[in-house]
């Protein structure tokens, strides 16, 4: 410790002003060293030569995070004022430069454990979303706890920053005449921030534009790798209060663009109208790879998995086995699967157009005298589901204030499943027929814990949350169990899947692909039809046409971004949005565009780890494209000017 004893050495300002900069610019590459120590599994094809690419690439989006951090610093640095180099101001630029910095670097410890959890870098909405939750002081106190270490990473950089920062003192430049020095300063000040803006931009061309998350794809192989180029202050920052869809006009007539691609479903009129209950369960970070039925192929046929209910179940119910999330986070599922509102872009709830009309499940269903409520056990509110469902014109939102009993609280985020499950049974008991419900499952959620009760009896795994998802499968069992002796339950279309991935076991579940893996399971007791395993494509915005589909809904057209599964003919395909880049998967390939190129395309049946990149051959993609860019137009521009609904 004796070098950062010594007295600081005085040099030339402007050296210690570059020496200052360029000290944030090894913590952000350090900070992106750490991040990916952190996070290996996800990236599997990462080589030592792609990382030092990706290192050297990230420098660039490095550059401009620090630049936007420290404009007032070196403002406030620059400006040649009488009383620059008294201690007083001196020690409040180091203030401002620490707590700007601070920042800086909190965002990126997060981000060394929070990117797991939803698996891109943190942006503006994000932050946004975590606005809406009601116990986040509670969450960041168990946040800390749990990731300790991630503070003391953080509380070790600022004093080793601290530290740095001080070695050197600024020494006035001397001039014969004493008006040389502030032109000096005011010609230093114009050149610094004439750097600042290309800096910021990532280039100083006129038809430069200014850099984004999206330019990330140059320096990888595929778009999941892209959160090692960013760093987080960087993706706040480019990301902050930005109006996120633009308006597509790929193809010029809507006729041309109706051939390609219409998400109006056209309803005829039903020859095999049931009206039968739905129920609609979303559990919370449910892994495809959790379950033993949906993988089948692993450790040589000998994989039990962690949802011993669920596989049972499985046996009596129709599984997509390769079905993906359409968003990262709890937020996008509920427009996802009850709307058929993908998260491309951004999350619907908490964009600008979340007051659009849509056709969601619920308000649809209503035409046709159904019932609807949405169950969510956390406290009224969380993550703005409550607005989603009046949205949605669920008739009822029922959270952990209408369960009304706190002894079933889990300390952290609202009311255990195995209860809440039971009051879910229950409550339907008291609906008239038909119904639509859904319930938004928890306890499969940071920070990994089971009732007092529960302690040793579900498998601990290798990962912290298979206990949990054991618990929320027994949870299941027990509805069933209870469901099984109500009068509505053999009249219900049951529908089991996940909001989104979570961190998975297997490498291979960390492709780009992969980590949108979840389960999707049909059941109605009694119908032999609605049994089998379907391997095709599958995503959360095919369940609602499925589902009206299956009842014979035939009261009016609707928007859907989904196919209907039980077509044979529908051309399946997959869309989310990771990285700034939309990922497209269609006829066994997969294509990351970021709206005006590809950046790189796989053949997933003969390319499984995404190794080769075909970007530049085969037909297939431009028909691919073609139908990628339609979906594209017609969302976005749907979106924006709020025609999601067929009326």
């Amino acid at each position: 410790m004796s070098f950062f004893n010594k007295s600081a050495s005085e040099q030339n300002e402007y050296i210690v002003l570059l020496y200052r900069l360029l000290l944030i610019m090894l913590f952000y590459s350090a900070f992106r060293i750490l991040f990916y120590a952190f996070n290996a599994s996800f990236f599997p094809n990462i080589t030592p030569i792609s990382f030092l690419t990706i290192l050297k690439g990230g420098l660039k989006f490095d550059l401009s995070a620090l630049l936007y951090l420290n404009g007032l610093y070196a403002i406030l640095y620059l400006l040649p004022l009488p009383f620059k180099f008294n201690k007083t101001y001196q020690k409040i630029l180091k203030v401002t430069f620490l707590t700007f910095n601070g920042i800086g670097l909190a965002l990126n410890s997060i981000d060394l454990i929070y990117y797991r959890f939803i698996l891109k870098r943190t942006t503006y909405n994000v932050l946004n979303i975590l606005e809406n939750e009601t116990n986040m002081a509670k969450l960041w106190g168990q946040f800390l706890i749990d990731y300790w270490y991630v503070a003391i990473i953080f509380i070790a950089s600022i004093y080793l920053l601290s530290k740095l920062y001080s070695l050197f003192e600024p020494k006035k430049f001397k001039f014969s005449n004493r008006w040389y020095y502030p032109a000096i300063s005011v010609l230093a000040l114009v050149l610094f921030s004439g750097f600042s803006i290309i800096g910021m931009r990532g280039g100083y061309r006129h038809s430069t534009r200014p850099i984004n998350m999206a330019n990330a794809g140059k320096y990888v192989n595929t778009p999941d790798e892209m959160a090692l180029v960013l760093n987080t202050p960087f993706c706040v920052i480019r990301t902050w209060n930005k109006k996120n869809f633009t308006a597509y006009n790929y193809f010029k007539s809507e006729e041309e663009l109706k051939k390609i691609y219409d998400p109006v479903v056209v309803v005829k009129e039903s020859q095999n109208k049931n009206k039968k209950n739905i129920v609609v369960f979303i559990l919370e970070s449910f892994n495809r790879e959790f379950l033993g039925s949906f993988n089948t192929h692993l450790e040589n046929g000998n994989y039990k998995g962690y949802t011993p209910f669920l596989d049972s179940l499985a046996q009596h119910s129709r599984i997509f086995t390769n079905t993906f999330a359409n968003g990262q986070k709890s937020i996008d599922a509920m427009p996802s699967v009850l709307a058929s509102i993908p998260a491309l872009v951004l999350p619907y709830i908490v964009s600008e157009y979340s007051s659009n009309q849509i056709d969601a499940m619920p308000a649809l269903l209503k035409k046709d005298g159904y019932y609807s409520a949405f169950f969510h056990g956390a406290p009224n509110g969380s993550m703005g589901f409550d607005a989603f469902a009046n949205v949605a014109k669920f008739d009822k939102y029922v959270g952990m204030k209408e369960f009304n009993n706190k002894k079933e609280f889990d300390g952290m985020w609202g009311i255990w499943d195995e209860p809440f499950f039971q009051f879910f049974a229950d409550e339907m008991n008291k609906m008239k027929e038909p119904f639509m419900t859904s319930l938004f499952s928890l306890s499969s959620h940071h920070p990994f814990k089971v009732p007092e009760k529960y302690k040793d009896q579900f498998p601990k795994g290798t990962l912290p949350i298979h206990q949990c998802t054991g618990y929320t499968d027994n949870a299941l069992r027990q509805f069933f169990n209870k469901a099984k002796s109500m009068p509505w339950y053999e009249n219900t279309l049951f529908i089991i899947t996940a909001d989104h991935s979570t961190r998975p076991h297997y490498e291979f579940s960390s492709t780009s692909v992969n980590k949108f893996q979840i389960p999707l399971i049909m059941f109605s007791p009694g119908d032999s039809s609605l049994v089998g395993i379907d391997t095709n494509y599958a995503q959360q915005v095919d369940i609602m046409p499925t589902a009206l589909s299956y009842i014979g809904y035939d009261k009016s057209d609707y928007v859907s971004f989904g196919n209907n599964l039980l077509d044979e003919e529908s051309n399946r395909f997959v869309m989310n949005y990771t990285n700034s880049s939309y990922q497209f998967i269609n006829n066994k390939q997969v294509i990351h565009y970021d709206g005006e190129a590809i950046i790189s395309a796989y053949d997933i049946e003969n390319d499984p780890w995404l190794k080769n990149n075909i970007k530049d051959s085969l037909q297939l993609l431009n028909d691919n494209l073609n139908l990628a860019k339609g979906i594209i137009q017609q969302y976005n521009n749907r979106m924006i000017e709020d025609q999601l609904t067929a009326e």
